[in-house]
């Protein structure tokens, strides 16, 4: 056996495994500890992927509820927060198939326009150190209100591939796409991003 695996768990680990027995036992107060533990993080990860407050709050609910069920199925070696992560993007995923019943808003108008020759037809600033601005509480803000304005299919891919990174072949499988479908929105949305951050940067607020 290695010296990693003879090696006790941290104190964190340690009481990480505590609380999963004593869930696996179906103690209630497990429960509850775990939605006091992980509860604000995963009501942001829902309102992300949904958009909205009050079924970012359900799909929180329902989450945790599933995950409290299929605990037993709980693997050992994975981050109970990252099995949770997982659970809420799914459920959130599911809200957003079972509501989708209207038509979406068309991306093109927010694509950027080219000219004959292929380069843009207006433009774009310069955004700087893209990295340092997003330290700013605006810049972060007028990011999340662009977010928020793509259609719900390109936002969906953007959040899951940029914002909470999973990679080309997650995301297809959690959207049931193909992967060259996902590149294809995440490309597109992008563009719209830019677009919509465009205006932003050039009224100097940045």
């Amino acid at each position: 056996m290695s010296r990693e695996r003879a090696s006790p768990p941290s104190g964190d680990e340690g009481d990480e495994r505590a609380l999963v027995a004593r869930l696996k036992g179906r103690d209630p107060a497990a429960f509850e500890e775990l939605v006091r533990r992980n509860g604000p993080r995963m009501l942001a990860l829902a309102r992300r992927v949904v958009g909205d407050e009050d079924a970012a709050r359900d799909v929180v609910q329902d989450a945790f509820l599933s995950a409290f069920r299929a605990m037993d199925g709980f693997a050992a070696e994975a981050r109970l927060s990252t099995w949770l992560h997982r659970i809420v993007v799914n459920t959130a995923l599911m809200k957003l198939r079972s509501r989708r019943r209207r038509p979406e808003e068309p991306i093109e108008p927010l694509l950027p326009a080219y000219r004959e020759d292929g380069h843009f037809r207006d433009g774009f600033v310069e955004w700087g150190d893209v990295e340092q601005r997003l330290q700013r509480r605006e810049m972060r803000e007028a990011v999340r209100r662009a977010i928020d304005r793509l259609p719900e299919t390109y936002r969906t891919v953007l959040l899951l591939r940029d914002i909470e990174d999973m990679n080309t072949a997650e995301t297809a499988r959690a959207l049931g796409l193909t992967e060259n479908a996902v590149k294809i929105r995440l490309h597109r949305a992008r563009q719209a991003l830019r677009t919509l951050l465009d205006d932003w940067f050039r009224k100097g607020e940045a």
